[in-house]
């Protein structure tokens, strides 16, 4: 039979579904048959003959039928599993049955009244001809009828995942032997040494068989966030009644620190050959995204089990890796992948491009939020800064962009998970000499260097909406300042740019906190200058030529007549800064002076929306509500002609805490902040050097820099500055409010990441916003 005759069969057999009025019985296999019996029928093939209109009127007009093709879906799957499929047609009805399951399980889902249908058991008709057929098995104690369907498909699945010459590579074995999935991992890494040879069928095989599963945990996608409970499928597959649990997370996590998107290391070879192994690794990491982040959601805890039921076997095995080669193989293999969109050849678009660099940085979050073994192993040498420059990569070229916000949160999410500890201030120090492709100054220095330069440029030329990150972004700097032993004079010149915005008086009587933003950059300041001091004479030279901001800042007014000059000049200048941010949006990409830089900043922040008024906003600003403090929420981001993207909305309880009454700045809040600037070190280290430089200069003439940097390089405050004030690391803390951004951004990451086939478009997502473009 031809492709054509097939799939004219299949859309026959889908019509006589959907329009017959009458119940079909499930005991009519020629009639169910002709669903999983096709050959040359591709998942695209399936979602294009079972369209979104005809499922739903099957759901909503012949119920019964629609169960029943679930139901005899399912059992083809398990019969299969129990068999081995030894056979090429059922191996073909396998696939089949997995497609359709992958296409109809979302409108199950879809509607709240068949949520609980896969959770029941089996149809009565189905229980009364197990009755017939097994009435002398009455010692049973776990009947067929009793176990519900998701289960049933829960354990098909994971059974056919370690199915011999199906997914994985047969073995001469006894007939009565029972197969040991521990030895059919399906990759070499991660306890297991044996590397099978590859096998680009397995590969498309579990891969489809992965994309069903993922299907099954979407349940949570159509609940809207202050209906979110533990899912029930994710709570199952990753329990102990998974025997395969520990080899498939073993493989996944293998499969995926394992892959080499170079392929055979020839120019444009991804050009002239397919790679499955591709589409096998981006499954793997979304199902681990899923099954790794339900662990803590509302438990606020990193504990990893589940609140009231069994522990979470993923999250259990993923703790316990503690082998420094284990850990090296995951590390090596994450950092490489992150690493390939910067990698630059002689020749243009030679190198394949891997595209999955969200899903990795959840899986490196994951990794270190859960194993602390790993977290240290990553600190303790060099390596992380195979990490950090990656990151810094993806967060400045997604900085202008409103799609990347998520990508820049999670980001940043990862850099504060590792500013807090000290480590990673260490790190910072070694010279940063890579060629990577970024739109930065060219500059000679250190990765502290290079994170200072990025972090400026995301505060002064990034899109409005990572407003909220940038107390983040700031303590990220806080924590790791106290290490950093010598600033370059360009990232010292961005700090003190940063503070002459900040401290400006239209930006801090524009909301209630903002602030902070001063405090964190003096506390940065005054950390480099009591414990750093000797090698950082580049930002001395620089803290000396801004000492009017610092004395700006001690003599603030804070009368009521000043105040509202401030903010009348803020309305006057409004519109213009607005307007010059707009106009110059393309430009801002390079952001090539500082005056530019300081409208962009001010368009972007004047132009954000009255945080008391907004009681909707995005859900990427609701980490900084729970993190250290709260700013104002990112305006909505205007439409692009990408299709489709996905707005994340706030819960309600968030919601209400953003509904206050209006707020405006009086003399008292003033003094009560002011009187409180950690300006005490900065102004003594002023008052110690302005006169000996001012000295110096008229004594000798100078007129060049250098002579005074290298004055300053052989000065010292010992004894002259106030006693040295304790480090203070602020350290990420999880909890509830972050682990439910986290499962938003996780599954819309998922939800974008599989358009084809789309297994979720057209239908009624609620977990969050879907923009149809």
């Amino acid at each position: 039979m031809g492709s054509g005759d097939s799939k004219l069969h299949f859309r026959k057999a889908v019509i006589q579904l959907t329009s017959s009025t009458q119940a079909v019985e499930a005991s009519d296999e020629v009639f169910w048959d002709q669903f999983w019996a096709q050959p040359s029928m591709s998942v695209q093939d399936i979602f294009a003959l079972v369209p979104p209109a005809e499922i739903r009127a099957l759901r909503e007009e012949s119920p019964s039928n629609l169960a029943t093709l679930c139901y005899k879906a399912v059992e083809k799957l398990g019969r299969a599993a129990d068999r081995g499929c030894p056979s090429e047609r059922e191996r073909v009805s396998v696939l089949n049955c997995t497609r359709l399951l992958t296409r109809v399980l979302p409108f199950v889902f879809e509607d709240a009244d068949w949520r609980g249908f896969m959770w029941a058991g089996l149809p009565a008709a189905r229980k009364q001809c197990c009755h017939d057929n097994d009435n002398n098995n009455d010692d049973d104690d776990d009947p067929d009828g009793a176990r519900p369907l998701a289960e049933s498909l829960l354990l098909a699945i994971a059974d056919l995942l370690f199915c011999p010459d199906f997914t994985v590579q047969g073995r001469k074995r006894d007939a009565d032997a029972a197969v040991d999935s521990c030895e059919l991992i399906w990759e070499a890494g991660v306890g297991f040494s044996q590397s099978p040879p590859l096998n680009s069928s397995h590969d498309r095989n579990r891969a489809e068989l992965l994309k069903l599963l993922l299907t099954c945990f979407s349940e949570v996608l159509y609940l809207v966030p202050a209906e979110h409970r533990v899912n029930p499928w994710v709570l199952f597959f990753c329990s102990a009644a998974n025997r395969h649990a520990l080899p498939l997370f073993t493989s996944l996590l293998n499969v995926v620190c394992a892959y080499q998107p170079s392929g055979w290391g020839f120019p444009y070879d991804h050009l002239l050959m397919s790679d499955q192994r591709q589409l096998l690794v981006e499954q793997a990491l979304q199902v681990l995204m899923v099954a790794l982040e339900q662990a803590v959601l509302g438990t606020g805890t990193a504990q990893g089990c589940f609140l009231g039921g069994p522990e979470n076997q993923f999250v259990n095995f993923l703790s316990r890796i503690h082998r420094e080669e284990d850990l090296s193989f995951i590390l090596k293999g994450v950092s490489r992948l992150l690493n390939n969109p910067l990698v630059q050849t002689y020749l243009p678009n030679s190198t394949k491009k891997i595209t999955f660099h969200q899903e990795l940085l959840v899986l490196f979050w994951k990794l270190c939020d859960f194993n602390k073994k790993f977290l240290f192993f990553v600190l303790k040498s060099s390596d992380v800064l195979d990490v950090l420059v990656p990151i810094l990569f993806f967060l400045n070229e997604a900085r202008a962009d409103p799609s990347g916000a998520g990508l820049v949160h999670m980001g940043v999410f990862i850099l504060l998970l590792l500013s807090g500890e000290r480590n990673f201030g260490v790190r910072l120090n070694k010279p940063f000499t890579l060629r990577v492709p970024m739109d930065v100054p060219v500059f000679s220095g250190t990765h502290a260097d290079l994170l200072l330069v990025i972090f400026h440029r995301m505060m002064t030329c990034g899109h409005r909406r990572l407003q909220p990150l940038f107390d983040c972004l700031l303590t990220i700097i806080v924590n790791v300042s106290p290490y950093l032993k010598s600033l370059s004079m360009v990232s010292a010149n961005k700090l003190l740019h940063l503070l002459e915005v900040f401290s400006g008086p239209w930006f801090l009587f524009s909301a209630p906190h903002n602030h902070q933003l001063v405090f964190f950059l003096l506390e940065v300041f005054n950390n480099i200058i009591q414990y750093q001091f000797d090698g950082n004479s580049n930002l001395v030279y620089s803290l000396i030529r801004g000492r009017s901001l610092f004395q700006r800042l001690a003599n603030l007014q804070a009368d009521a007549a000043f105040i509202n000059k401030a903010l009348l000049h803020k309305k006057k200048k409004k519109k213009k800064s607005a307007d010059s941010s707009h106009d110059n949006s393309a430009g801002t990409e390079s952001c090539p002076k500082s005056r530019q830089e300081e409208l962009d900043l001010a368009g972007a922040l004047e132009a954000a929306p009255d945080p008391h008024r907004t009681c909707e906003e995005n859900a990427f600003s609701i980490y900084a509500m729970s993190l250290i403090r709260r700013l104002p929420p990112p305006p909505r981001p205007p439409k692009k002609s990408f299709c489709p993207s996905v707005q994340w909305t706030l819960s309600p309880f968030l919601s209400e805490a953003s509904a206050s009454s209006p707020w405006s700045p009086t003399p008292d809040w003033v003094l009560s902040w002011k009187s409180k600037l950690p300006l005490q070190t900065i102004m003594r280290l002023l008052q110690v050097l302005v006169p000996q430089v001012e000295k110096i200069c008229i004594d000798k003439g100078l007129t060049d820099e250098s002579e005074i940097l290298k004055f300053l390089q052989h000065g010292t405050l010992v004894g002259l500055l106030p006693v040295p004030h304790p480090i203070l690391i602020r350290k990420y803390q999880v909890n509830a409010v972050t682990s439910s951004w986290f499962h938003t951004y996780t599954w819309g990451v998922v939800y974008l990441r599989n358009l084809d086939p789309p297994i979720w478009y057209d239908t009624d997502i609620r977990l969050f916003e879907i923009q149809k473009l």
